[in-house]
């Protein structure tokens, strides 16, 4: 049987907030733009390491919506009854032109939206789109005082060093059994039983 195209789910935060994730699209420039305007100076600094300006450039637009699949995915959450801007987050992966069988991933979550499990539900549907397409690695880089994402993805299970610049924390998408017990690794872990029939 041929596996579906999944491109939209319906589902629900750990508070009840109905959601629904999709892939972004070249057709998504300005929610992509106005995402990065909504974002706190810190929050672009941790993600895009700028601190000055709300504008994001054309070639990162380009880079983050033309990527060809399954080399590149790009997802987005976002809470159909909220008012004004319904996006809280987005996350990507790109598959390692030096090792397939790994993909590096990154996430964004708006301030007011953070601490509802909005980044662990992205990685869970990255996690199983990059296992689907046989990578068996995602790796994440972060800034050393990020400590707020440092811990997320140790809670999430992801094992880290320090390569002289920044953190770097990998997880095994093979090996389910060493996710940790913490609430993220319980919460990542029901994420993948759920929406493992789903994608893979």
């Amino acid at each position: 049987m041929e596996r579906m195209d999944v491109r939209r789910l319906e589902l629900e935060l750990r508070d009840g907030t109905a959601v629904v994730a999709r892939a972004l699209t070249p057709a998504d420039r300005e929610l992509v733009a106005e995402g990065y305007r909504q974002l706190s100076p810190e929050a672009r600094y941790q993600r895009f390491w700028v601190r000055d300006g709300d504008v994001i450039g054309d070639a990162m637009l380009d880079r983050l919506l033309t990527g060809d699949p399954p080399e590149h995915a790009v997802w987005t959450v976002f809470d159909p009854a909220r008012e004004g801007f319904k996006a809280m987050g987005a996350a990507s992966f790109w598959r390692s032109a030096k090792d397939p069988a790994e993909a590096e991933f990154s996430v964004t979550v708006l301030d007011g939206d953070q601490r509802r499990g909005v980044a662990t539900l992205l990685l869970a549907i990255l996690w199983l789109i990059a296992y689907r397409h046989g990578m068996v690695r995602l790796v994440g880089y972060t800034m050393p005082e990020n400590t707020r994402a440092l811990r997320w993805m140790r809670d999430t299970g992801a094992t880290g060093e320090w390569d002289g610049y920044n953190a770097v924390y990998r997880w095994d998408l093979a090996d389910l059994d060493s996710l940790p017990a913490t609430p993220a690794g319980a919460e990542l872990a029901g994420r993948l039983a759920e929406l493992s029939g789903v994608i893979l």
